[in-house]
């Protein structure tokens, strides 16, 4: 049997030479992590480089690893365990863990307890957001659906009403409030609530907006060329963001036959689609942290709090494979609800069809994803900033020509440049001699002759030659 055949479809795995007595940990705290995740596979037998090493008493190695996931993971996660004969009659010893209900899954022991997660492909000790999420999970709830000490009288939600009439042609009546999840029937907001109120008391719930000058945050004179900060109701900052990108981006255009194909740096749609999926997505449970929109000259990046609900990178998956994982699934549902996101979770490949079908799009172009334990990322390439730049640099050089062009040279400079262009290796000493001239006139004449670009020096400075470049 073969190890993709052993694996099947499942994405997390692990491998492990041997079934460490000694340090059970270095396994356990897998166990935990993928019952506090989306479920996964230990293999022993096998090393890093995929040899097979085997289990030598694999019956006495699945007795202890099941009495130490009894031992010590609290709750009891459901694990099914299986031998596999393979070449050369080694065996293997296969763990499958599932995804837990009741998280988070706890390890206990050698005098601590620890709550373990799936980094990428690493199991590490969950950080505070991380542990609130999870005891969330295990009481089938979600930040957005927790209720809140506000009252729905006290608060606005001009923004909300008027998109909803917007989409659907009709007042939006004060029942759907309650069927929404925005208020509970006591008339206490939701956290999705007072996340969509137009004084939203959410106070971390903002949007940074910067316009950099140059290619990085230190680049340039002048720091910012525009910068602006957003509180209130998400719809409201949804649209400022848009906004902000729209009036901080060029729009170009071509002339066709019959009309002209607008060529704007960013694609609207995916600046939309990102902007929704970092407002929605993002973990409200990291405190003092907010969604960033970063625009510099070749590229627009949208930070969000909180990496991949499943504690994957998304670097490291395909977008077209990847399930819908909704991470506040009321305002999820709300957005869906006004026809701002789809339920289907197609946000990321609208974002790079979006890129694709664009008049000034090119190979290379297509919109980057990163994300890490504490952060996602969208980077969207400037369409134009190519072309922007080859203009800058032909017109730097023609300007450039035009300068040198228009350079008058006295009876002197042109004495002086047919010296050169005899005896390129002259010294400054004979030039003074051959010229009548002073020593510091030399000097002058010559430094001034070779910042217009008229003259230039080869080499180093005592042993160089000189060129007449006029």
């Amino acid at each position: 049997m073969k190890l993709s055949e052993l694996l099947g479809e499942t994405s997390e795995y692990e491998k492990k030479q041997k079934v460490e007595m000694r340090k059970p940990k270095s396994w356990l705290k897998s166990v935990s992590a993928f019952a506090n995740g989306n479920g996964g596979v230990l293999i022993f037998g096998i090393a890093d480089d995929d040899t097979i090493t085997g289990i030598e008493d694999v019956k006495i190695a699945s007795e202890y690893v099941s009495q130490k996931i009894k031992e010590r993971i609290e709750p009891f996660p459901e694990v099914t365990m299986q031998i596999h004969g393979m070449e050369e009659g080694k065996n293997l010893l296969v763990v499958e863990v599932m995804k837990g209900q009741e998280t988070p899954y706890y390890y206990r022991g050698d005098g601590s307890t620890e709550v373990f997660v799936r980094i990428g492909n690493e199991s590490v000790a969950a950080n505070a957001s991380e542990l609130k999420r999870l005891v969330l999970r295990g009481k089938n709830s979600s930040f957005d659906s927790l209720i809140t000490d506000y009252d729905f009288k006290d608060y606005s939600f001009s923004k909300l009403r008027e998109r909803y009439k917007e989409w659907t042609g009709t007042s939006m009546p004060d029942k759907s409030f309650e069927s929404f999840g925005i208020v509970d029937e006591k008339g206490k907001l939701t956290n999705a609530g007072a996340l969509l109120a137009d004084n939203c008391p959410i106070r971390y719930s903002r949007l940074f907006c910067t316009h950099w000058n140059g290619l990085d945050k230190s680049n340039g004179q002048v720091d910012a060329l525009d910068s602006a900060e957003y509180s209130g109701s998400l719809i409201m900052l949804l649209n400022e963001g848009v906004g902000f990108v729209r009036r901080n981006m060029k729009m170009l255009w071509k002339k066709t036959a019959n009309s002209r194909i607008e060529m704007p740096d960013y694609c609207e749609r995916s600046v939309f689609e990102s902007l929704v999926n970092g407002l929605i997505h993002r973990d409200y449970l990291v405190n003092g942290s907010e969604v960033h929109i970063d625009i510099f000259d070749n590229r627009l990046v949208i930070y969000s709090p909180g990496g991949m609900p499943d504690g994957t990178k998304i670097q490291e998956r395909d977008i077209d494979t990847i399930p819908s994982t909704r991470r506040n699934p009321v305002l999820a549902d709300i957005f869906g609800r006004l026809g701002y996101m789809e339920r289907q979770g197609s946000g990321l490949n609208k974002i790079c069809e979006a890129y694709e079908n664009a008049a000034n799009y090119e190979e290379g172009m297509e919109p980057e994803f990163y994300s890490d334990r504490v952060l996602f990322m969208v980077t969207l390439k400037n369409l134009n900033y190519k072309m922007l730049w080859n203009e800058a640099e032909s017109e730097a050089e023609s300007e450039a020509e035009s300068e040198a062009e228009k350079i008058i040279l006295t009876e002197l400079d042109q004495a002086l440049c047919e010296l050169l262009k005899k005896n390129p290796n002259i010294t400054q000493s004979q030039i003074q001699k051959q010229l009548a001239l002073s020593r510091s006139k030399v000097q002058r004449t010559m430094k001034r002759l070779s910042s217009e670009g008229v003259i230039e020096n080869i080499g180093s400075h005592r042993r160089g030659n000189w060129k007449v470049k006029q």
